[in-house]
């Protein structure tokens, strides 16, 4: 075989809720993970090496690593070593997930890079969502797709039934966040609050929304956990939040740890108006749309 590409989509968090930080650093979480058809493309051919190339499709990917700090690099080395074989292999990565968006982009390279890998390796698929969730808590996610309740840090799914589709306006920033400084944001915000922090369960209404299709009930329902913190640290998302809401979206949060702002619109032809409202605002680099649920990793 010659190369193998596999395309893998980005995740919103439809709802994000985040327990007490454990002592092994962490915090419990219950999440509601929902892919959308934003794609990132790994292609994984033979090589005397491991090589990492990064294309965007309208996505800055300046910082995008290209050495083995790069997530997918990580799981081609994770899956060699279990195979015991080396990691000789060029990864060709088209982007046009946002870097650092908050929609699990660099998760999802790292999935199409398992799959990839093991259909170039002739590896067995049964043990790639144990390596992913080595490698990170959205990457079992991104190759399973779909809608699903996440527990643990996100990596424990159960797929939860959906009658889709979901139409979606996504307003992304110029520049990422960090995850780890935004889950730090939320514990000090929570800290100065003085308000006790329980464990989170997924909420029945959002889950009875996405069962009957209702997308109105959806929006209303949408919750992330996180959203302060990441406005706490990027206060622009106020405006991008507050215009996606004045142009009639039926919910709107930041998208996992931000910066990425999710909007839910009623149907294909509002998620055209939206979107455009949107975009005359001024209030994000770039703005797409998308629908949901899609599969996970797939080789095309």
């Amino acid at each position: 075989m010659t190369d193998v590409t596999v395309r893998v989509p980005a995740k919103v968090n439809l709802q994000l809720g985040v327990g007490p930080l454990r002592a092994d650093g962490y915090h419990d979480l219950v999440t509601v993970f929902h892919a959308v058809s934003l794609f990132d493309e790994v292609t994984a051919e033979p090589s005397d090496r491991l090589a990492v190339s990064v294309r965007g499709d309208s996505v800055d990917v300046r910082g995008v690593p290209l050495d083995g700090g790069n997530l997918a690099a990580r799981a081609a080395v994770l899956l060699a070593g279990r195979l015991g074989v080396e990691p000789a292999v060029s990864l060709h990565i088209r982007k046009a997930i946002p870097v650092a968006g908050g929609m699990a982009g660099g998760s999802a390279d790292a999935a199409a890079a398992l799959v990839a890998c093991a259909r170039l390796w002739g590896a067995d698929h049964e043990d790639l969502p144990k390596l992913a969730a080595e490698l990170g808590s959205d990457v079992p996610f991104s190759l399973l797709g779909g809608t699903a309740i996440g527990l643990g840090r996100g990596e424990v799914l159960t797929p939860v039934p959906v009658r889709g589709p979901f139409h979606w306006v996504f307003a992304c920033a110029d520049g990422g966040l960090s995850t780890p400084a935004v889950y730090a944001e939320c514990d000090r915000l929570r800290e100065v609050a003085g308000r006790p922090v329980g464990r989170p369960e997924a909420a029945r209404e959002l889950l009875a929304a996405l069962e009957s299709g209702d997308a109105r009930a959806l929006g209303g329902a949408l919750d992330n956990d996180l959203q302060p913190a990441a406005v706490e640290l990027r206060p622009a998302l106020r405006d991008t939040l507050a215009a996606g809401r004045a142009a009639g979206a039926l919910g709107a949060l930041v998208s996992g740890s931000g910066p990425t702002c999710a909007f839910l619109a009623e149907s294909a032809e509002h998620a055209a108006d939206l979107a455009a409202a949107v975009r005359a605002a001024g209030v994000a680099e770039t703005v797409v749309r998308a629908h949901g649920p899609v599969p996970g990793a797939t080789v095309i």
